[in-house]
């Protein structure tokens, strides 16, 4: 397996996640809530903050997947990575929020760590020009030579 396939893989497995993650709140918002560590979860009213993570979590794997399906590589690199930001907040969600260290680190700075090292593969894989002499796929200007 190339480091191609690994990015692709994690870039897919970023993509995937959030969409799981996204439609359990949406679809299972009392299953879905007391895995993300913050106990007890807004009740009521409150409740609308499902649907605001649910959708979040949708509009994440969809950009992941738009831009992984258009062999947009560098510029989704550069967008999982900035989207990194949202485990980490997660994360300190959690430890603010009575929450255990544990479970922010776990869950969310774990992912975060997967999240970034699929940016970081994206965005220094090799960018070769094919044989054709056009740029290769996902860049938008041939490599230097």
């Amino acid at each position: 397996m190339t480091r191609r396939h690994i990015a692709t893989a994690l870039a897919a497995l970023t993509g995937a996640t959030v969409l799981f993650f996204g439609l359990n709140f949406l679809l299972n918002p009392g299953g879905a809530a007391p895995g993300f560590g913050i106990d007890p979860w807004p009740q009521g009213n409150a409740s609308g903050y499902y649907v605001v993570k649910g959708f979040r979590d949708l509009a994440l794997a969809g950009t992941v997947f738009l831009l992984l399906g258009l062999g947009q590589r560098r510029v989704l690199g550069w967008v999982i990575l900035i989207d990194a930001i949202v485990p980490l907040g997660d994360a300190l969600a959690v430890v603010t929020h009575g929450g255990t260290v544990a479970t922010a680190i776990g869950v969310h700075v774990s992912a975060a760590v997967v999240v970034l090292l699929s940016g970081v593969m994206l965005l220094t894989e090799g960018r070769t020009r094919p044989a054709t002499g056009r740029p290769a796929p996902g860049t938008s200007r041939p490599a230097a030579e």
